[in-house]
């Protein structure tokens, strides 16, 4: 029987939670992604199969939660962001728990204030073994208020095989992500060698490094700042696995793999790959992999618009934005605040990395309903998705009523 979480009961919603349930009964093998419509008469939202809190991001709220209940004469400090949602942390920070470090890692508050009967909060993202020894050296035992995901977690363990067998690694992500940071610094523990690569494209910069089609001083300016010191692409990746971030594009993580696998081909032969080249592809997060596929296939109906919820700084909202804006015009969005009005919206480009102001982006006129693909990020709570449905409907005439629309859902569950 899969965990069952103690999620505060304003993060849970009825549009969403109405439609989970539906489709939890039709489907509960999870294996049919095709988006269903929720129809209101003159807009409808076209909703993934998979979206919304995964396992870990409800196993983070549900223990920062309960430690904040059972504690509540302790200082409470989380590292730092507990996930990348402002509404969930600013909900925390009103409850009266501190933040340690921006999600750069910068310092708000140092070690030096903190005692041994404090109480820290690793996040889900987890941290590194550095900052562990830190918290040990205080007095406070880094894993008992530990929600590290366990699919991170996962990683880091296939990393320690890889490097008690003389691996170096390669770590796809971004280099100042704190999963990233962690996965690093647990894999420098395990392997002597380990290098960060953002995307393909440094992928393949790093396979021609390897291949020595590009000048050795390449790596030192790509790839200096973000690998173990003294990594040697030419020594090191004579054996190797590839491991990520696991809010990264998985399609992204095996084209990086594929690309380094490729050049392994290259330079030792197809014989002897598995001699230098380690398949790590069983570590992908499941559930990065169905919120993914998901959105792919929300990509094959027509929509008119896409609406994405979820933090600015959330990874995996992102790449899901990324890919539905190669097929309609998409709003990533923080929460309905953003949306001004029918006329004006404010939402998040990662490309320029600042939110922007779109006029006229809702049409209202239609000789037909207007279709509007909806989804949000793992670290989204499906209340602030019915918020934004709600704020829709606000815009449109003679739109159904929820029980109306929730209808053949309801019908379903039963």
């Amino acid at each position: 029987m899969a965990k069952k979480f103690d999620i505060p009961e304003f993060y849970t919603a009825e549009i969403i939670k109405t439609v989970k349930e539906a489709r939890q009964v039709l489907d509960p093998r999870k294996k049919n992604l095709e988006p269903v419509t929720i129809d209101f008469g003159p807009v409808q939202f076209l909703v993934p199969r998979h979206f919304g809190f995964c396992y870990g991001v409800e196993n983070a709220i549900d223990i920062a939660y309960r430690t904040v209940e059972q504690n509540p004469d302790k200082n409470i400090y989380l590292l730092s962001e507990m996930i990348h949602n402002p509404n969930v942390n600013e909900d925390l920070k009103r409850r009266g728990v501190k933040f340690l470090f921006e999600t750069n890692g910068e310092v708000l508050i140092p070690f030096s204030d903190l005692s041994a009967d404090d109480i820290v909060i690793v996040p889900a993202f987890g941290t590194t073994l550095e900052i562990q020894r830190e918290l040990e050296a205080i007095g406070i035992n880094p894993y008992q208020y530990d929600t590290t995901c366990p699919f991170v977690e996962k990683v880091w363990k296939r990393g320690r095989q890889l490097g008690k067998k003389e691996n170096a690694l390669v770590i796809h992500g971004k280099h100042t992500h704190e999963e990233t940071r962690a996965t690093f610094s647990h894999s420098a523990a395990a392997s002597s060698a380990v290098v960060v690569v953002l995307n393909p494209d440094e992928a393949r910069m790093l396979a021609e490094i390897m291949l020595e089609k590009r000048p050795l001083s390449d790596f030192d300016t790509y790839f200096g700042h973000k690998s173990t010191p003294g990594f040697n692409p030419l020594q090191d990746l004579e054996k190797f696995g590839v491991i990520n971030q696991t809010t990264m594009l998985a399609t992204e993580t095996q084209e990086v793999m594929d690309i380094l696998r490729a050049a392994v081909v290259e330079k030792y032969g197809e014989d002897n790959v598995k001699k230098h080249f380690a398949d790590t592809s069983d570590t992908l997060c499941y559930a990065t992999n169905e919120n993914q596929s998901a959105t792919r296939a929300l990509m094959e109906v027509d929509a008119d618009l896409a609406l994405v919820v979820g933090g600015y700084n959330s990874s995996n909202t992102t790449h899901l934005v990324e890919l539905l804006e190669h097929k309609f015009p998409t709003y990533h969005i923080r929460d309905v605040s953003e949306m001004k009005s029918p006329e004006e919206i404010h939402h998040y480009d990662q490309w320029k990395k600042q939110v922007l102001v779109s006029q006229n982006w809702l049409p209202l006129q239609s000789e037909r309903p207007l279709k509007i693909a909806i989804t949000s990020g793992a670290s989204c709570p499906d209340s602030l998705v019915d918020e934004v449905i709600l704020k829709v409907l606000d815009y449109f005439e003679g739109t159904h009523s929820l029980e109306e629309a929730l209808l053949p859902f309801r019908s379903e569950a039963v």
